[in-house]
């Protein structure tokens, strides 16, 4: 893998780590204030935890299920990515879209937490009214000797809690990202063909994880 995949690899890990702190109020916090405070501490987790940097999957998979998915809007992020085609699916095909789509951002985070654990993020102002009830939160992660790369987080207010509905990373929305993936696949096998293709991809990456 390149520098620049590790590099990519390594940001959506942290994207799925953003929210790993159940002692967090997230529904308290301002969304800059949530980024900062959180992504501060799971970095400090992933610095100082002694399985995740022995490799360990299974623990970061544990993380991530029990920390991450709670704050995360999956069935928006998965309407948005399988695009027009998802009101033509019925419940039991929306159902299957999500958990697949869950599962398999859920294992590339899990595997990216362990990547990287010494970058320096920069938090920028958040350029936002009180009043707005989706913002962008925008981050810069710092690199020895190269630019730094642009991670920005799209957060949705409902109630008072913040949903993470996408990550923009380098100017690429995660979300479009996976339509422009999924527009293919719909094309060729319609709304099954996808889930399928889904559930291979998942299956395909299962293995053993490290105790």
């Amino acid at each position: 893998m390149t520098d620049k995949g590790k590099i990519m690899k390594w940001l959506l890990g942290l994207c799925a780590g953003l929210l790993l702190a159940g002692s967090v109020l997230a529904d308290e916090m301002a969304a800059d204030l949530l980024v900062r405070n959180v992504t501060t501490e799971v970095l400090d987790i992933l610095r100082k935890d002694k399985e995740i940097q022995s490799g360990s999957t299974k623990k970061a998979m544990e993380l991530v299920e029990n920390k991450v998915l709670p704050h995360f809007n999956f069935q928006r992020m998965t309407a948005q990515a399988v695009g027009k085609a998802w009101r033509q699916a019925s419940p039991a095909q929306q159902k299957s879209l999500i958990e697949e789509f869950k599962t398999l951002l859920v294992r590339t985070y899990s595997n990216a937490l362990t990547a990287y654990k010494s970058q320096v993020v920069d938090f920028k102002p958040l350029k936002a009214a009180p009043s707005d009830t989706e913002v962008t939160v925008r981050t810069e992660i710092k690199q020895a000797g190269g630019k730094p790369i642009s991670l920005n987080y799209v957060l949705e207010k409902t109630g008072n809690h913040w949903m993470v509905i996408d990550m923009v990373i380098a100017d690429i929305s995660q979300v479009t990202n996976y339509r422009d993936q999924f527009r293919q696949e719909l094309a060729n096998g319609g709304l099954d063909g996808l889930i399928h293709s889904l559930e291979a991809k998942n299956k395909s990456a299962e293995a053993p994880a490290k105790k």
